[in-house]
């Protein structure tokens, strides 16, 4: 599984390889294995370089809600599967981000996610700071 910083107007790509054991008994991905698709995806979105202080969001997040809608089937495959990241809203303590399994000729998948930021120490939701907030601005492409 790799990544790429951003390709096309402020999309965060992951690329996901689909292998044997994704698959059910249907022989196409299984439903909940697309749900790690989105969590590699989002992991890697979220691990920008704060510095050496910081290592990126994880760790202050907390997933809040999912929802996904899924269009077609994954088929066994060789080349990797794209998962396509992107923000449609930032608050003050959360964000919503938006994403697609896809390939150039398909969207297989889309998917909503709402995060929180959460102070581990205290175990209580905290406000996004300035840097986090620039990071998911820079791709902010709000909902119509």
């Amino acid at each position: 599984m790799s990544q790429t910083a951003a390709e096309g107007p402020r999309r965060h790509v992951f690329h996901a390889q689909v292998r044997f054991a994704d698959l059910d008994p249907l022989n196409h991905v299984n439903n909940v294995r697309m749900l790690t698709y989105l969590e590699d995806a989002r992991i890697a979105f979220l691990r920008p370089d704060f510095g050496p202080e910081r290592h990126g969001m994880l760790g202050g997040l907390v997933v809040a809600r999912h929802e996904i809608d899924y269009l077609k089937p994954i088929l066994m495959r060789h080349d990797p599967i794209r998962v396509e990241t992107w923000v449609t809203e930032v608050r003050h303590a959360s964000f919503r981000i938006a994403y697609e399994i896809c390939d150039d000729d398909n969207v297989y998948a889309r998917a909503v996610s709402v995060l929180v930021g959460y102070d581990t120490g205290d175990q209580s939701v905290r406000r996004l700071d300035q840097a986090e907030r620039d990071y998911l601005n820079g791709f902010l492409l709000p909902e119509k």
